[in-house]
C-alpha cells in the first residue's frame, strides 16, 4: 500500500500545525482542478484564487507529501541548465523570457512569504562554491552571465574570502548571492496552502486521482469522487505515477538523500557558516547544506537513478558531511530520509498541454524550489489567456532517455559515474 503520510523528516518533525484536510467525496464542479499539493500546484492556485477563479486542489497524501517537503530548502537561482545552454539551444526571444524568468521564482517565494505572514525560517544568501580551480571560472562566466539579465546581488569568493562564510578547507572560492537563501520547505508550501484556502480555494488529501477524462470540461476522478472543471494542471512531477502516460518518456524519477544533525550549541553552529548562508558545491553530483533554524546542519547530496529507496541513507551522506567538516564527527544525526525529484534528459522543465484545457508542468531537475513557484505564475497566466511566458517554456526541445523504460536507469547512471570521476579528478 502507498505510502500516505509524511515522510519521517526533520521537516516533518518540525512542521507547522496543519489540519487534516479530508478526502474528494461525491461529485463536484470548479474553474480549475489542481492534481499535487506540492509547490507547483500549491503555487498554481493561489495565482489564479487571486484573479477570481473557483480552484479545488486533489492530492493523494498529504499537502507537501513529496519533494515540496523533503528538498534540501535552498533558494537557487536559473534552471538546472543555465541560461548560457538555453542561448545556444533557442532562438533570441524565447532565451530572452527564459533569461530574464530565471530569477522570478526566489522573488515569488519572498512576496507570498510577506503577503501572507508564513513562518518559515527565510533567511537571505546562497553559496555556490568551487572545489576546483575549472569550476571557479564557471562561476566567474556565471556571475558575468546572471549580471547581463539584471541579476547583480553577486560577489565573487577567493579562497580566503569563502572562509569567512564556510569554515571548511574544501573549496578554492566561490560566489555568494544574496538573492538566494534558505526555507523549512514543507513549513512554506504548509503557509502557502492556509494561504489557498483563506481565499476560497479548496483541498483535499488522500484524493489520489486515478483517471483523467478530457474533453470541453476534464473530468478528474478519484476513488471516491470526482470534479468536473474547465481546466486542469497536472502538477505531480515524480509522484505522478502513471496517471497521464503520455508524461513519462521523457522524465524519470531521482531520489536525493538528506540527513540532520542533532541541535548544535550556536558556537559550533557559527564557526561552521558564521553568516548563516546556505551552500551547494559545484559537482555534477554536487553536496549541498545549510542550518535549520533550531542550529542543526541539513546536508544532502547524491542521487539515485530510478527513485530507489537506499538501506542506509546516513552511510551515504555522512562521509561527505565529515569530508566537509570533519569536527562533526562525534555529533549525532537525528534524521535520515530520501525524496524524489524529476530529472529530464536536458535538464530543462517540461512545460506543456494535452487537448485544449490539461496544462502541465513537471521535471525541475533539481532546481525546484524556485522553479515551481514561478511555474505556478506561468500555468495561470496561461489559463488566463496570456501564455506568451508558458510558450516559452513550452516550445523547449525535450527528447526520450536513450533505452527507453527499460535501460534508462542503467543509462544515466553509467552518465553520472562519468561526471563523477570528473569531479573527483578536477576535470
Amino acid at each position: 500500500m502507498a505510502q500516505t503520510d509524511h515522510t519521517s523528516s526533520y521537516y516533518a518533525a518540525s512542521a507547522n500545525a496543519s489540519p487534516d484536510r479530508p478526502a474528494l467525496q461525491g461529485n463536484h464542479e470548479t474553474d480549475v482542478c489542481v492534481i499535487g499539493a506540492g509547490y507547483t500546484g500549491v503555487s498554481t492556485a493561489l495565482f489564479l484564487l487571486e484573479q477570481g477563479f473557483k480552484v479545488t486542489i486533489l492530492e493523494a497524501a498529504r499537502v507537501g507529501f513529496g519533494a515540496s517537503g523533503r528538498n534540501g530548502g535552498q533558494i537557487v537561482n536559473s534552471y538546472s541548465r543555465d541560461i548560457d545552454v538555453i542561448e545556444r539551444n533557442v532562438g533570441p526571444e524565447q532565451a530572452r523570457l527564459l533569461g530574464e524568468m530565471a530569477f522570478e521564482g526566489g522573488r515569488i517565494i519572498r512576496e507570498r512569504v510577506a503577503k501572507y505572514n508564513i513562518q518559515c525560517d527565510l533567511k537571505d544568501g546562497g553559496v555556490f562554491a568551487a572545489v576546483t580551480e575549472k569550476q571557479m571560472r564557471h562561476l566567474e562566466a556565471q556571475k558575468v552571465l546572471w549580471e547581463r539579465y539584471g541579476h547583480n546581488q553577486l560577489e565573487l569568493m577567493d579562497s580566503k574570502r569563502i572562509r569567512e562564510v564556510v569554515n571548511t578547507e574544501a573549496y578554492v572560492g566561490g560566489m555568494l548571492d544574496m538573492s538566494g537563501g534558505h526555507i523549512h520547505p514543507l513549513n512554506l508550501v504548509l503557509g502557502e496552502a492556509d494561504a489557498v484556502e483563506s481565499l476560497g480555494g479548496i483541498i483535499h488529501e488522500q484524493s489520489r486521482v486515478i483517471r483523467v477524462e478530457q474533453g470541453v470540461k476534464a473530468v478528474v476522478h478519484t476513488e471516491q469522487g470526482q470534479v468536473t472543471a474547465d481546466f486542469v494542471v497536472v502538477a505531480g512531477n515524480a509522484y505522478l505515477g502513471g496517471l497521464i502516460p503520455q508524461l513519462e518518456a521523457k522524465s524519470m524519477p531521482c531520489g536525493t538523500q538528506v540527513i540532520t544533525t542533532e541541535p548544535l550549541s550556536e558556537s559550533m553552529a557559527r564557526s561552521l557558516l558564521p553568516q548563516d548562508y546556505c551552500v551547494e558545491d559545484c559537482n555534477y553530483l554536487l553536496d549541498y547544506y545549510r542550518l535549520s533554524g533550531d542550529n542543526r546542519l541539513i546536508f544532502g547530496g547524491g542521487v539515485v537513478y530510478g527513485a530507489r529507496d537506499p538501506a542506509n541513507v546516513e552511510a551515504l551522506v555522512r562521509p561527505n558531511m565529515l569530508k566537509a567538516f570533519p569536527q562533526l564527527k562525534d555529533v549525532k544525526i537525528d534524521y535520515a530520509w530520501t525524496g524524489n525529484f524529476l530529472l529530464t534528459l536536458s535538464r530543462l522543465p517540461q512545460v506543456g498541454r494535452l487537448g485544449s484545457n490539461v496544462y502541465y508542468s513537471q521535471g525541475c531537475s533539481g532546481h525546484g524550489v524556485t522553479y515551481t513557484h514561478l511555474a505556478g505564475k506561468i500555468l495561470a497566466e496561461a489559463i488566463s489567456g496570456q501564455a506568451k511566458r508558458f510558450d516559452a517554456f513550452a516550445d523547449l526541445p525535450h527528447y526520450p532517455f536513450p533505452g527507453g523504460r527499460l535501460f534508462r536507469v542503467p543509462f544515466t547512471a553509467m552518465g553520472a559515474l562519468y561526471y563523477k570521476m570528473r569531479d573527483q579528478l578536477g576535470w
